[in-house]
């Protein structure tokens, strides 16, 4: 054991670099997977804790307030009811701030769909304008215990009395309206009442939802919600972030094992001799082999322990979501079990990848093979020979003298291009020994110089190509933390698509405004299109139409005239011009199960609406269930319908904030102006968790290209007598390791670009599509900065190897016969 420690630490010494290389990339893989734990709690756990303790409703039913659901609790697999409570929809203000809500009459404390109270306390019957706030609709209003409300339009006011979390859907503006739960007598006109469903069975929502619809009969339903619409909006893109962060993770944990086996396997073909010297003064296989593996467990151990302390202390104090996330995973009943585990992992995986290189290791014998004399890749290649003796180019130079000597044909001195020809006015020749050719054609005192490619490019590409099978090895590894890198790049494109030309992903608008009934239409749009920077409003309604079967509902939008239609952007199909054209959204495609080119009918109250589905829109609302057309279609169903809502498209440049101020301050409080929500907002911390794993792929592709130079350059070491005998100097023999590790990289850089672009589209369009937004949302990265990428992998590569060849190239020759032998 002391001997064994004793070699351990040799190596140590000798290898510090890749030792800190190897700990710092295994620190980096185990911080990342354990953010994706914690962002996967954090994404997932908060809404079920609510929802469990709240005893939530699996299903919420608006409907009109003439509908009777006395028998909805006795249908099969219904546990029990919340409601019903009658509701009306209102606007809401403090402070300048306005919000859509649902006034939600309810005398006492529900047991089905309990809220929780987080500040306050519960309606009080003695104040009869007391109310309760969702804890999103409370933050949105910057809303306490305390406050006023008022409503627009009336001379009425609410106080707030609590604020509470609740399972059910969360307050979007303008699109989910917030939810208030207030006295009976508050709410004294109802337009509809709610109520609530808690299922034995949470699998059976859609068949509960459909018995349901038939009972009431279509014409009542308004709505339905469900518990996997809540729970998807409540996480958000935390678990996208969850995603991208263990995806990432893992592929830089495959690649951080790789990379170990390949820095293991060349160590160890450089180190055969003293491993045979090891065996002979009685080291046993198994003990050669626990010498590689205690070494490499122990640089993982220190990484993942690192990586896990710095976690647990530091991690809560990232500022945003990730930081939040760790936070809340850190109280989570998992988080003890998950912060030991993943490391642990982490470290078995890059153990078992070093036992196998390190098994190679115990059946080296302990008497040194001589080597072959050949080497192992073989003699030059038909190409490579005839690439020796290939002329670039010929150059005519003006010359003094009466001749010029020639080194010989297709080798040079140092530094010397290769010269085949030369000719003097005279022809007289040069000194015996010397070849030259006359020129007839010359001009006297011309020679012709004859470039030829340099025997360093020719040799260094053999070196690095002519073993494939380890070749072909280290190709692999370094191309699949390039592979990541380019996805990652990718994602980063597309986010920042998302940011800079929204209106190629399905937000063409920038600000939602829904105005006050007395306004009128005409008054609206007259306002809207008054203010300077507004390009143009577009009228709409947003409705909820029962789907075929009766089982969720839709949102059903008219946005636009077919004058003056609404920009889709399009994935897929064309624009809805005709009568009952529309498009839809991949979450809509899925959930009828249809595709382009369909026909559709579903229900709005009583009235049936039948549309042909012409395009697939990108929608990233609602989960991508949206089908949309245009007002005229929808007037043509019912030609009372008028805009509730308007969609401003801004000129270039403008501000939506300040826009937004002017219009609600001209409204004089009849409008409710809210800008349009970018899922890129909810994804800017993606950009921080990029760069960290650009850093951890970086390093990991740094520490297999160092391995690959430091194989090439002593295996050189065979090759040098020869190198030197037939002539080269020692800055050639240097370009031939760089040029081999220059292809090496090269080689690399092309598989990553090829495999890895189609892979990035393929993931993101993939996300797209399981989240309802659709597919056709990827962006690649810029050809300029996928050159520059590859360029600095070439360079760098090239950089690194010039310093250790140039060192080999210019050993003693004592040394070099040592090596050899």
């Amino acid at each position: 054991m002391r001997a064994t420690l004793r070699w351990a630490h040799s190596d140590l010494r000798t290898h510090r670099g890749e030792a800190l290389f190897l700990v710092l990339a295994t620190a980096g893989i185990v911080a990342s997977l354990l953010l994706a734990t914690a962002l996967f709690g954090y994404a997932t756990n908060p809404w079920q804790r609510v929802f469990t303790q709240a005893r939530g409703a699996h299903v919420w039913l608006h409907t009109d307030s003439a509908a009777d659901t006395g028998e909805l609790a006795g249908l099969a697999g219904v546990q029990s009811v919340a409601g019903p409570y009658p509701t009306a929809d209102a606007t809401v203000a403090v402070r300048g701030t306005r919000a859509s809500v649902e006034l939600r009459g309810t005398a006492e404390e529900p047991d089905v769909g309990r809220p929780l109270l987080t500040a306050g306390h519960w309606l009080d019957p003695a104040d009869p304008d007391g109310v309760v706030l969702e804890s999103r609709l409370a933050r949105a209003l910057l809303a306490q215990p305390g406050d006023t409300l008022a409503l627009p339009g009336t001379a009425r006011t609410l106080t707030v009395l609590g604020i509470a979390d609740s399972p059910e859907r969360r307050y979007r503006p303008g699109e989910q309206p917030g939810l208030v739960w207030a006295p009976p007598a508050a709410v004294a006109d109802p337009g509809g009442q709610v109520i609530g469903l808690r299922l034995t069975d949470p699998g059976d929502t859609d068949y509960a939802v459909q018995r349901a619809v038939t009972v009431l009969g279509a014409g009542a339903i308004g709505q339905v919600s469900t518990w996997q619409q809540a729970r998807a909006e409540a996480q958000g893109d935390n678990r996208l972030l969850g995603q991208v962060l263990g995806l990432f993770g893992l592929g830089a944990l495959l690649a951080a094992g790789l990379a170990v086996h390949g820095a293991i396997g060349t160590r160890i073909r450089g180190h055969l001799r003293d491993i045979s010297v090891l065996k002979a003064i009685g080291f046993t296989p198994g003990q050669v082999v626990r010498v590689f593996l205690l070494q490499h467990l122990a640089y993982a151990l220190l990484g993942a322990v690192a990586a896990a302390v710095l976690t647990q202390a530091l991690g809560s104090l990232v500022p945003g979501r990730l930081g939040d996330a760790v936070g809340v995973w850190q109280g989570l009943p998992g988080h003890t079990v998950a912060l030991f585990a993943v490391p642990a992992a982490a470290v078995l995986f890059i153990g078992a990848t070093t036992g196998l290189a390190a098994w190679r290791a115990g059946r080296v014998p302990p008497v040194p093979v001589p080597r072959p004399a050949a080497a192992q890749g073989g003699r030059l290649s038909g190409a490579a020979r005839r690439a020796l003796g290939l002329r670039v180019l010929r150059v005519r130079v003006r010359v003094r003298g009466r001749g010029v000597r020639v080194r010989g044909r297709g080798v040079r001195g140092p530094g010397e291009p290769s010269v085949s020809a030369v000719s003097t006015a005279s022809g007289v020749p040069g000194k015996p020994g010397v070849p030259t050719v006359p020129d007839a054609t010359a001009s006297p005192g011309v020679r012709e110089v004859e470039v030829r490619v340099p025997p360093a490019l020719v040799l260094g590409w053999h070196k690095a190509f002519t073993r494939r099978p380890r070749s072909l090895a280290t190709v692999a590894r370094l191309t699949l933390p390039l592979l990541l890198i380019v996805v990652a790049m990718s994602a980063w494109t597309t986010i920042d698509r998302f940011q800079s030309r929204p209106e190629q992903l399905g937000l063409p608008t920038a600000l939602t405004v829904r105005a006050d009934a007395g306004l009128g239409d005409r008054g609206t749009r007259t306002l809207l299109e008054g203010d300077p920077q507004v390009a143009a409003a577009y009228p709409g309604v947003e409705v909820a139409a029962l789907v075929p079967g009766q089982t969720a509902t839709i949102a059903l939008r008219g946005l636009g005239t077919r004058a003056d239609p609404y920009p889709y952007a399009l994935a897929e199909g064309r624009r809805a011009h005709g009568p009952d054209e529309a498009v839809a959204g991949q979450g809509l495609l899925d959930l009828l199960e249809v595709r382009v080119g369909d026909w559709v009918r579903m229900t709005v109250g009583d009235q049936p609406q039948i549309l042909h589905i012409v395009g697939r829109s990108i929608e990233p609302e609602n989960g991508g269930r949206v089908i949309s057309t245009s007002l005229d279609t929808l007037r043509e169903n019912d030609p009372r319908l008028s805009p509730t809502l308007y969609q401003l498209r801004l000129h270039p440049g403008a501000d939506p904030g300040e826009v937004a101020g002017r219009l609600a301050e001209a409204g004089h409080g009849r409008l409710d102006v809210h800008s349009v929500t970018n899922p890129a907002d909810g994804l800017s911390p993606l950009r921080g968790v990029v760069l960290g794993l650009i850093a951890v792929l970086a390093l990991i592709g740094l520490i297999e290209l160092l391995t690959a130079i430091g194989g090439t350059v002593r295996e050189s070491e065979r090759d040098l007598l020869a190198l030197k005998a037939i002539g080269l100097s020692p800055r050639q023999i240097t370009g031939i390791t760089v040029t081999a590790t220059a292809c090496t990289a090269l080689a690399a850089v092309l598989l990553a670009t090829a495999l890895g672009l189609p892979l990035a589209h393929w993931l993101i369009d993939a996300q797209g599509a399981s989240s309802g937004i659709g597919a056709g949302i990827a962006q690649t990265p810029s050809p300029v900065f996928l050159t520059l990428l590859g360029g600095t992998a070439v360079l760098g590569a090239a950089a690194l190897a010039a310093v250790p060849s140039a060192r080999a190239a210019r050993r003693r020759l004592a040394d070099t016969l040592s090596a050899v032998a």
